[in-house]
């Protein structure tokens, strides 16, 4: 697998196994590599005056975090988790229930205002 692509793709186990915690400090070290250069270029240009002050380090940090952030967050951030599937005979529960309400909510209202059809059985009009 490709370098970057092993980077980029988000661990689908749960919790923070190896292959997790590697990523992420793979991520990590990416980004301090990426500021260092961004800072060095800095200084070579001459602005390294600015660097020393706090608001020059916090400006530098901002700028490259922001592109970072979804790749820093890939790992770390979870969504919720997939509902369970309802045994037969089961109630299911009131999140299940109201993402089936939800569902059908929305496959209701999908044709709300479309203007029905000719009649099915007479072939036409009336």
């Amino acid at each position: 697998m490709n370098p970057w692509t092993w980077l980029t793709t988000a661990d689908p186990a749960p919790g923070f196994n190896r292959t997790k915690l590697l990523k992420i400090l793979a991520r990590t070290l990416l980004f301090v590599l990426v500021v260092t250069l961004l800072q060095a270029l800095v200084y070579a240009v001459g602005l390294g005056a600015y660097l020393k002050t706090w608001w020059g380090t916090l400006l530098l940090i901002t700028v490259v975090y922001i592109p970072f952030f979804k790749l820093m967050t890939l790992d770390t951030l979870v969504g919720q988790p997939a509902p369970r599937p309802v045994k037969p005979g089961q109630k299911p529960t009131a999140a299940q229930a109201s993402q089936v309400r939800i569902a059908k909510r929305a496959e209701k209202n999908r044709f709300a205002g479309v203007k029905k059809g000719p009649p099915k059985n007479m072939g036409g009009r009336r």
